[in-house]
């Protein structure tokens, strides 16, 4: 199978995830996933959660905790096989604060027909980048 990419607007796609994340539109941000999607945050030290229904619970949760929140991406790549890597800033204030929450991450996902399958995030940025490499290169095998 070839390096390119397998659905030409997963960049595009990422990037309306991200308008709908900084909109805080729950119903557009969970309308990419899959139904059996899976969210993630292991490497972060957070959870796992399963399917498009727990992933917008997660989602209400996390976003009901800010006031204010937006999330801006310094790279976005398509690593070729339904596979793209992003590194993320997220910027909130926390409900009833004046203080500021502030991390950088990277998030590795899996596209099967446009829709999210899987998403990883990590906070170790290298980390992240390696395993979505691995996973590209993987997908690529399985295809052959």
């Amino acid at each position: 199978m070839s390096d390119k990419p397998t659905t030409p607007d997963l960049i595009e796609r990422r990037r309306r995830r991200l308008a709908a994340v900084d909109s805080v539109d729950i119903d557009a941000m969970t309308s990419f996933f899959a139904p059996d999607a899976v969210w993630d945050s292991t490497p972060m030290g957070l959870e796992v959660y399963e399917g498009r229904a727990a992933i917008r619970r997660f989602f209400e949760d996390w976003w009901g905790s800010y006031e204010e929140s937006e999330v801006e991406a310094e790279e976005i790549l398509d690593l070729g096989n339904g596979v793209t890597f992003a590194v993320l800033i997220f910027n909130a204030r926390p409900v009833g604060s004046g203080g500021v929450v502030r991390f950088r991450y990277a998030a590795v996902t899996e596209w099967v027909a446009s829709a999210v399958v899987r998403e990883t995030n990590y906070t170790d940025i290298d980390e992240g980048r390696a395993a979505a490499e691995r996973l590209a290169e993987s997908r690529a095998q399985a295809d052959v």
